[in-house]
């Protein structure tokens, strides 16, 4: 397979997680581009994240304790269900959430939330499909139920849980959030909406909000973007440009020649492991920096 071929396979993809959630229009442009519906299915495998791939950190890692089905309270509102890991033996002093993609609360974001753990924080990753019945297996009904989800409700809910675990402590305890794709631009909400309650804020190739919504930031931010990912950059950059104009601490990197979802290891043809390393570590050093008593 070109480059070429797969950049725009990679394009057309996006347009269809993103855009328009049609799958007969999926495999109609991606038969176009190779010649066959058989291999459109096999390219359209290698993008898609697969739920067989292994967890970076096993779920029954021994280091950690894991609550696969635990209740995430929100302050002034209802709990939601999620995924909570800890480190085991010793007490996290600070809350980093966990904010899933587009496809709910996969055991990709369960990897994640442990790989947080593993650095020596409480990680509470939400479902924020939870009052639709849950992220269901099937990622494009998950997807639908995304787009159809009521935003202003969800950054409520997500702005309560920092609000919540920030409250927990004496003195208050230090509460971070990391989001994907979807949760990355939550990431930016919550920053706004959450005020002074959050201490970091880290988001990976997340659209952003209106630019005149920077002056309501009150945590560092650290946004991690793609190359080639052109769709969020024309939100970001803006964005980013705005936060320091206000004078907000914010840090902004541009991974080049990747794509959107470059962190999520369960996609083959996105992942790109260079890069997500690189990002992993600025994140964990940034919520040691931030959160660490």
């Amino acid at each position: 397979m070109t480059d070429d071929i797969r950049d725009r396979a990679v394009a057309i993809y996006d347009r269809f997680t993103h855009e328009h959630h049609d799958r007969r229009t999926l495999l109609r442009e991606m038969t176009l581009l190779t010649g066959s519906a058989l291999a459109a299915e096999v390219l359209i495998g290698g993008i898609a994240a697969s739920p067989a791939t292994a967890a970076i950190v096993a779920p029954d890692d021994k280091r950690l304790k894991t609550f696969p089905n635990a209740r995430i309270p929100v302050a002034g509102g209802k709990p939601i269900k999620g995924y909570i890991a800890a480190p085991r033996g010793k007490r996290p002093t600070a809350t980093v959430l966990v904010f899933h993609e587009n496809r709910g609360l996969t055991p990709h974001i369960q990897d994640v939330a442990r790989r947080v753990a593993l650095a020596g924080f409480f990680a509470v990753a939400s479902d924020f499909l939870f009052d639709e019945g849950g992220t269901p297996a099937d990622e494009d009904r998950a997807r639908e139920m995304i787009g159809a989800a009521n935003l202003d409700t969800i950054v409520g809910e997500a702005a309560g849980a920092v609000r919540h675990f920030a409250g927990t402590g004496t003195p208050p305890t230090r509460v971070g959030v990391i989001g994907f794709c979807w949760g990355g631009a939550l990431v930016n909400r919550v920053a706004i909406a959450a005020g002074d309650r959050l201490s970091a804020g880290i988001a990976y190739y997340g659209p952003a909000p209106d630019p005149a919504e920077a002056v309501k930031v009150s945590a560092p931010l650290l946004l991690h973007y793609a190359g080639k990912d052109a769709r969020v950059a024309q939100t970001g950059e803006p964005w980013v440009a705005a936060l320091k104009a206000a004078g907000k601490p914010v840090e902004a990197y541009t991974y080049p020649g990747v794509d959107h979802a470059f962190n999520n290891d369960t996609s083959a043809q996105r992942y790109d492991k260079a890069a997500a390393d690189l990002a992993w570590s600025r994140t964990i050093a940034f919520l040691h920096r931030y959160l660490d008593a």
